[in-house]
């Protein structure tokens, strides 16, 4: 059975824009669209009267999501649409607004026209503590059709750009969730791996003749690449895959891939820090930089 697709409003342009990027993917893997608001009741310098009371501001907070997905339905035929309303912390409430869906798709940046969330923080934390995939899409995404958030990219090639690094086991989530999302859009795949020499002193013996048996640290890293792309490529015979092993820093490496690509898909490694989640340098930059929508996948269990 597919799992929902969930997706985050608040009211914003880029909120919107990803709805409607959650409402295609949803149509394709043929998911139901889970579209998910949080709102905390206000009060203006302590005169209720000015922002209303708690049940009429629920009242526009209903409304606006039944405004955010009103067409919905003409625009996707067959598509259902189910709503969460939860009344909270942001973050707390998406995450489990989320729960049991297959992903979570939240607009980029942005304070809501409803009694939302704002994204910069909020979205950071969601992403940080999340156990599904997180995708982050920009209002000026278009689509092929000029669709807003109708497609997930409009260069030439369309690719599903997806990091890979360290063992097969340390990129298998990462890398089947871009699988799956090429397969369900007909799209190819570009594997990418990015790797450094390490300073000299961090060379050891193994290491050395590890390099030395493969030919050089280029046939080392291509041979890497491979070996964490082979089950994937049995398990999706019908996705073209470009392997793509390039030196640089990883964040670098990606960003300049991504151009042109549908989706961005790269593995989170959250760090905990003194105060709240904070993301990994790759992870990072990439949410920042990407041209395109950018799909931030967890961990899978014990890694």
């Amino acid at each position: 059975m597919t799992r929902p697709i969930a997706a985050g409003v608040d009211g914003t342009p880029e909120s919107l824009a990803a709805l409607e990027w959650a409402a295609v993917e949803a149509g394709r893997r043929g998911a139901e669209l889970r579209v998910a608001h949080v709102w905390e009741p206000r009060r203006v310098s302590g005169a209720e009267e000015r922002s209303g009371s708690s049940d009429e501001q629920e009242r526009w907070v209903r409304q606006g999501v039944e405004d955010s997905v009103r067409g919905l339905a003409e625009r996707h035929p067959g598509l259902t649409v189910s709503t969460h309303i939860g009344r909270g912390e942001a973050p707390e409430g998406l995450l489990e607004a989320s729960d049991g869906a297959g992903m979570l798709v939240l607009g980029s940046r942005g304070r809501g026209l409803l009694l939302g969330f704002l994204l910069g923080s909020v979205g950071r934390q969601v992403i940080a503590e999340a156990g599904l995939p997180v995708v982050l899409v920009r209002a000026d995404v278009k689509g092929d059709e000029g669709e807003r958030g109708g497609e997930v990219g409009t260069g030439a090639a369309g690719e599903i750009v997806v990091g890979q690094h360290g063992e097969p086991e340390d990129s298998a989530e990462t890398l089947r969730f871009a699988f799956e999302t090429a397969a369900a859009c007909g799209a190819p795949v570009r594997a990418v791996r990015a790797w450094a020499l390490p300073p000299v002193f961090a060379y050891s013996p193994g290491s050395l003749r590890l390099l030395d048996e493969a030919g050089g640290p280029v046939p080392f890293e291509r041979k890497a690449l491979s070996t964490a792309l082979a089950p994937w490529r049995e398990r999706f015979p019908d996705v073209p895959v470009t392997e793509h092993v390039e030196m640089g820093s990883a964040g670098e490496v990606l960003l300049s891939a991504s151009a042109g690509a549908r989706l961005t898909v790269v593995g989170r490694r959250a760090h905990r820090a003194a105060v709240g989640s904070r993301l990994g340098s790759v992870a990072d930059a990439v949410i920042h930089h990407a041209p395109c929508p950018v799909a931030v996948v967890p961990p899978g269990p014990g890694a």
